[in-house]
């Protein structure tokens, strides 16, 4: 099996490709909820218990040919920063991390497939896939579940379907979502009534770190929220066609700000690559915010076309977890800070500054005092 050091040497494959549509769909990610049979659920059940469900999961999930030579690790052998570092690659649960004896974090090796074993319920399982994938990332997991049900038997209700911790995950078990950037929206002042009108579709808008978390860098997390009394297919396909449209409104708020106010645009991008580049103290948020501006200067043209890889990049590695994981040892938020500035100036020393004639060409230069005749 993996090692620790090994799984997070390299960004996992869906971390740097969700670039169509101006690289508003960053990833697309399908989790599935399953308990064992005559088994207490997590929440319930005694150490032994969890331990004896774990022991009879570890080696179906590691057995999957999806997962040769993946990662598989308890949680209570994990310290805490390593824990933390999943959590900021999505790859596990703020609450699994909580969570120690008897649970477990089996990862495929390109980080495409992760399963928690003992969180709210025996299994959580999912697939995570770069740009608008909700529909290839359903199919390799439902793969992965007809694989198990083999050797796993799972709590199903014939009229209810699967049974879950949670009422809300009731039924298919299914939650899907898309993380989106929409920095044209929130710079045209139209996130507002575009998130209100996903909400009341019934569909959920969450920040970076899903349920409770605000949204940091732009970034908005979209998905669905009723589990029950429909398909997969049916949910998968209705938060597929709403997300194509949140891309599209983006795309048309970044044309416009770009054809009305490109002065404007110009100016936060350019605002965005200074700090970026000589800041030596710069915390998270501001961090993910600047990174937010440069990343869309590398969709509108300011910037190469790279420069989204770079930036998405940059959004993990920057993480506490991940700075400290980098440093060797525990960092103080003043030291993270220092750190975070240090490593984006290093990775943008090659970046040169932003492009900004397409947003000029209509702007006629004043005259040039030394030359008269200029006028």
């Amino acid at each position: 099996m993996m090692r620790f050091s090994t799984l997070v040497k390299h960004p996992a494959d869906w971390m740097t490709g969700g670039q169509g549509e101006h690289g508003a769909v960053l990833t697309s990610r399908i989790r599935l909820a399953r308990n064992l049979r005559r088994q207490p659920f997590p929440g319930w059940a005694k150490r032994e218990q969890r331990t004896a469900a774990l022991d009879l999961m570890r080696p179906a999930v590691e057995a999957l040919p999806a997962m040769k030579d993946g990662f598989s690790q308890e949680l209570g052998d994990l310290s805490s920063v390593q824990k933390q570092v999943l959590v900021e690659r999505h790859l596990i649960s703020r609450e699994h991390a909580a969570r120690g004896d008897g649970s477990a974090a089996v990862i495929e090796r390109r980080q495409s497939f992760s399963l928690m074993l003992n969180e709210e319920d025996h299994l959580r399982m999912q697939a995570i896939r770069p740009g608008l994938q909700l529909t290839a990332a359903f199919t390799a997991l439902s793969e992965l579940d007809s694989e198990l049900e083999k050797s796993l038997e799972f709590a199903f209700d014939p009229t209810l379907g699967y049974l879950t911790t949670c009422p809300t995950n009731l039924g298919t078990g299914l939650r899907a979502s898309a993380m989106l950037h929409l920095p044209g929206l929130v710079l045209s002042d139209q996130i507002g009534q575009v998130l209100q009108a996903v909400n009341k579709i019934g569909l959920a808008v969450r920040g970076l770190y899903g349920e409770g978390t605000e949204s940091l860098g732009n970034l908005y997390q979209i998905s669905n929220q009723s589990t029950l009394g429909e398909s997969e297919e049916t949910i998968i396909r209705r938060l597929e066609r709403v997300i194509a449209q949140v891309a599209n409104h983006e795309r048309n708020a970044r044309e416009k700000l770009l054809d009305d106010d490109p002065e404007m645009v110009a100016d936060k991008i350019g605002r965005a690559y200074g700090v970026l580049r000589h800041a030596h103290i710069i915390d998270s948020k501001e961090a993910l915010n600047h990174l937010s501006l440069l990343r869309l200067g590398g969709t509108l043209g300011f910037f190469p076309p790279e420069t989204v890889i770079l930036c998405d990049t940059l959004l993990m590695d920057i993480q506490p977890a991940h700075l400290q994981l980098h440093s060797g040892r525990k960092l103080s938020p003043e030291e993270r800070d220092a750190i975070r500035a240090e490593i984006v100036r290093s990775r943008l020393l090659s970046l040169e500054s932003p492009d900004n004639r397409s947003t000029t060409r209509d702007i006629k230069p004043l005259p040039d005092p030394n030359n008269p005749g200029d006028a």
